[in-house]
């Protein structure tokens, strides 16, 4: 049920009417019941056959929980949590690896023997369940949180089982921590005029964000360039790796921008999750603004426990490699993710070696006063340095891009080599698709406060006036709608 489809509409119109008819009719129990079947109904459309899945690991996990809370010994605590996480990691390890692992070990029997490499059909799995990668996140930290004792196990099961299986996160995130969304369903839901007017705001931009820019870009350029570089010029294909970067962000922020407002409207508030990333000035910036429910789980759930930079600069090193190389894998059971996470990580590396030899050279410049005053000076270099911090981390994300869409590495290779022709000719881009992608790429670059003024314009407005612009937002979609849905690209993860 993809989020962009009349469906999903339908869908939500009647969970949106019948969620706060029962907290009028019966409060706000019935309505928690409501809201975690029509959930587990929402993951039923995609393959029922998965739901004892997500019902029995949440389960599983509610329980360890308290388990772990009511333990005082350390060994017996930490067993639990490792059960908890053998647990996640093995449900996410079989459904989503299994192909992968069987491949590999496949080819390098191949090479070993000479033999061809092949592997059964009864030896796969099919069709892993959908946001696996997701679910498993989010109650594993649960877990986690109650063991290192910065959440008290939570006493509702029927509040637990909600938070997991929450039909707007579901699927495709963003990844929300139980200490943000279980005190929400503990309190009685409102829902004001300008929560409304929010929510109905980011639907709007999220599906403006996939129809119009993600999908039209998708279609008529990234699509086309990617499946064969070699019959454009390298300035087609550049416009391609550029195009694949606004498209990415489109569908992903786009989708998340659906999520939170569907949230809203059912009383219920998601962090945010992308913050403007390409205009990063470099690359740990980035990740503080790319997908960040994800960057800072890594964060605070693998990183810091290896140790983060608590130790020697090398050891900090080896900890961002091992953190992207693993967030790598987590998009995706391909040898091209776990690349592009190298990229990641190694981009991080050196981004951190060269803030720290800025540092060293300072001495110890800063600690008097008048070497303050001297840094909070503007510098005539400050904008350039800052313009060509974004410019270089912008394609250095667009390098490691490649990497993430194109389904092998000699792909990647025929277009790296297809840029360096150096060719400029350009019948494939017309001024239309020249527009989207610079609209796309410029929305990064939208003063905060002029967003901010339009967003509190459309909340403001009286309801004729909401309702007339959302009018003319559903006739630009289906005009420029194809014709059938174009699922989100964050839905295979």
């Amino acid at each position: 049920m993809l989020f962009n489809t009349l469906r999903y509409a339908e869908f939500f119109a009647a969970v949106f009417v019948g969620s706060w008819a029962l907290v009028r009719i019966a409060g706000v129990w019935p309505r928690l019941v409501f809201l975690l079947l029509v959930s587990y109904g929402f993951y039923a459309a995609w393959d029922w056959r998965y739901l004892p899945l997500i019902f029995a690991s949440s389960t599983v996990d509610f329980l360890l929980a308290r388990a772990i809370a009511r333990e005082t010994r350390p060994r017996a605590r930490r067993a639990m949590l490792i059960a908890t996480v053998a647990l996640n990691l093995g449900f996410l390890g079989f459904f989503k690896y299994w192909n992968f692992a069987i491949e590999n070990v496949a080819a390098l029997r191949a090479l070993l023997t000479g033999e061809p490499a092949s592997v059964g059909h009864a030896f796969r799995v099919l069709l892993p369940p959908v946001g696996i990668s997701f679910f498993t996140f989010e109650s594993m930290s649960y877990v986690i949180d109650v063991y290192r004792g910065e959440l008290p196990p939570h006493k509702s099961y029927l509040r637990y089982l909600l938070f997991v299986a929450f039909f707007p996160h579901l699927v495709a995130g963003p990844i929300v921590r139980p200490r943000d969304l279980l005190p929400q369903f503990e309190r009685a839901p409102s829902l004001t005029p300008q929560q409304g007017g929010e929510g109905l705001f980011l639907i709007a931009i999220g599906l403006v964000k996939k129809v119009v820019l993600s999908d039209q870009l998708a279609l008529n350029l990234v699509d086309r360039v990617f499946e064969r570089p070699e019959n454009y010029s390298a300035l087609e294909v550049l416009a391609g790796v550029y195009g694949y970067a606004a498209q990415i962000y489109c569908d992903f922020s786009g989708y998340t921008d659906i999520a939170i407002g569907s949230a809203l409207l059912l009383g219920v508030r998601f962090p945010k999750n992308f913050d403007a990333p390409y205009k990063a000035r470099n690359l740990a910036d980035f990740w503080r603004r790319w997908h960040i429910s994800l960057s800072t789980w890594l964060r605070d759930y693998l990183y810091i426990p290896l140790g983060g930079n608590r130790g020697s600069e090398l050891a900090t090193y080896r900890n961002l490699m091992i953190t992207m190389l693993l967030g790598g894998l987590w998009h995706g059971a391909s040898w091209n993710f776990v690349f592009w996470g190298f990229l990641h990580g190694l981009g991080l590396a050196v981004t951190r070696a060269f803030q720290r030899a800025v540092q060293r050279r300072g001495g110890g410049r800063g600690e008097r006063g008048e070497d303050r005053e001297a840094a909070a000076r503007p510098s005539p270099l400050r904008f350039p340095l800052h313009a060509l911090g974004v410019l270089l981390t912008f394609h250095y994300v667009c390098l490691a891009w490649i990497f993430f869409r194109v389904p092998s590495f000699s792909q990647a290779v025929l277009i790296l080599r297809q840029i360096g022709t150096l060719t400029t000719f350009h019948p494939n881009l017309p001024p239309v698709l020249v527009a989207l992608l610079g609209v796309a790429l410029a929305s990064h670059y939208v003063p905060e406060r002029l967003y901010e003024r339009v967003r509190a314009g459309f909340i403001a407005a009286p309801a004729p006036v909401q309702g007339a612009l959302l009018f003319l937002v559903a006739i630009g979609l289906h005009e420029a709608a194809s014709a059938a849905a174009v699922p989100f690209v964050y839905f295979q993860f």
